[in-house]
């Protein structure tokens, strides 16, 4: 076996090509490219083979918090490694763990004391989706066993996940395997399809909830929704005020409320978690991504006393929650991610976020008046750009241009790292990012854009 280091770049891209499977990827298409080759991270920057940088526009996949080689969380890796790489939560129980819990219920959102860890966001949710099932059948109501779901939703790949999940690209080809949920409207599609103001648009998206749980509440378990805006579904942002009329309604009709801040928690909404926005408490919250400061593997499923307590009882009850992951609570990945929450202290990260916030609306407001720009969305530092080829009539590109694509290969000349949902382009930068560089992000996409859609 070669030593990674003495492989050169033609034989990285050769055996890549014979042997690895690149996920949401067509590799008929990828076997007639030559990607790049990633080797270093440095500050907000990649660094490629051939020493090129690029500025990661979308925090490695909606992950990295801090920059890339952060010496705190290295160091933090590192000492633990002197100590032991993993032991079992199954039976047994580490400082690292035990501390980690203990920070994040302090900060989360409500009373939610009770930390659940696995590997990844789907993870977490399926563990939601199970927690919250379980949760009935232990508290007597067995009929309740349904979940309710946004349209445009995305909460993982995993199968429970997936049945949540409403973009059907992704999911349809997989529904004979999915037990059926109840969906409701995306609010922001919603709202545009009948022409209201998304800041007018909370009440009018809800009560579409209300008449939902109102009608099928004794069968629904919990309602599982992506507080603020549906990342994957395309930077869909919520009506303000919807989110807790949904915890209103859920209350109201005695349903659980599954916040999946997978991807907007840890500030990229502006705040730590999104559901502070509007002041909402779930009963159950998932985190992943960005808990390590986008590091380690490592995903967490917080749950309130009064889930917690429905599982409390002698052994012979048989309602202990049958779940568990070998990898549940590594010491590393634990280690990385209470360095990254000293960094959100150190940096005064959540402090300086709105004028870093400010810069990026100036910017979409800048490429919002080009030609073939029909809309862009905004909350906190996520966003999306949305590529039309005729404007006024939102009349999309064929989907064979390939135009979402070929615009973020593009932007890679001017050393910027972007990922496109369809045609629209995201953006979804580390926190550490600059004005200046949020400045240069914009003008390599209006470059881009410019040249791919003329």
């Amino acid at each position: 076996m070669k030593d990674i280091n003495l492989l050169n770049k033609s034989e990285l891209l050769e055996n890549d090509k014979n042997h690895l499977w690149h996920p949401f990827t067509q590799m008929k298409e990828w076997a007639q490219t030559e990607p790049l080759i990633i080797v270093e991270g440095e500050g907000n920057y990649l660094i490629d083979i051939d020493g090129n940088r690029y500025l990661d526009g979308v925090s490695s996949l909606w992950a990295n918090i801090h920059g890339h080689k952060r010496k705190e969380i290295n160091q933090a890796i590192s000492g633990q490694l002197q100590k032991i790489s993993h032991t079992t939560l199954l039976g047994l129980t580490h400082p690292n763990a035990v501390i980690l819990a203990q920070n994040i219920s302090q900060i989360a959102p409500g009373n939610l004391k009770w930390v659940f860890y696995s590997e990844s966001g789907s993870t977490a949710v399926e563990i939601a989706l199970k927690m919250a099932f379980q949760y009935w059948q232990n508290s007597g109501k067995v009929k309740k066993t349904g979940f309710v779901c946004l349209g445009e939703g995305y909460h993982g790949d995993t199968i429970g996940a997936v049945s949540v999940g409403g973009i059907d690209l992704f999911h349809n080809i997989y529904s004979p395997l999915l037990f059926k949920s109840y969906k409701v409207p995306s609010p922001y599609l919603y709202c545009k399809k009948h022409n209201i103001p998304l800041d007018n648009g909370a009440e009018f998206c809800a009560d579409e909830v209300k008449k939902l749980l109102e009608k099928h509440h004794e069968k629904i378990a919990a309602f599982i929704i992506e507080p603020l805006i549906q990342g994957a579904g395309g930077m869909l942002p919520f009506p303000p005020g919807y989110l807790n009329k949904v915890r209103q309604y859920c209350s109201q009709y005695d349903v659980l409320l599954i916040a999946d801040e997978v991807a907007v928690g840890f500030g990229h909404t502006g705040t730590m978690f999104a559901c502070e926005k509007e002041n909402v408490e779930p009963d159950i919250l998932c985190l992943g991504k960005g808990l390590t400061g986008g590091y380690l593997p490592l995903s967490a499923t917080l749950a309130s006393d009064k889930i917690f307590d429905a599982f409390w009882g002698d052994y012979d009850q048989l309602n202990s929650f049958f779940h568990g992951h070998t990898f549940t609570g590594n010491p590393l990945a634990c280690a990385a991610a209470l360095a990254s929450l000293d960094i959100f202290g150190k940096d005064q990260t959540l402090k300086n976020l709105p004028a870093k916030i400010n810069a990026l609306k100036e910017g979409l407001d800048a490429l919002s008046k080009l030609d073939f720009v029909g809309d862009v969305r905004q909350c906190g530092l996520m966003a999306g750009v949305e590529i039309f080829e005729d404007k006024s009539r939102q009349t999309p590109f064929p989907l064979k241009r390939r135009t979402g694509h070929k615009i973020c290969l593009d932007v890679r000349n001017h050393g910027l790292i972007l990922r496109n949902l369809g045609d629209v382009i995201v953006f979804m930068p580390p926190l550490s990012i600059t004005c200046d560089e949020i400045t240069h992000m914009i003008e390599s996409l209006e470059k881009s854009i410019r040249k791919i859609c003329k």
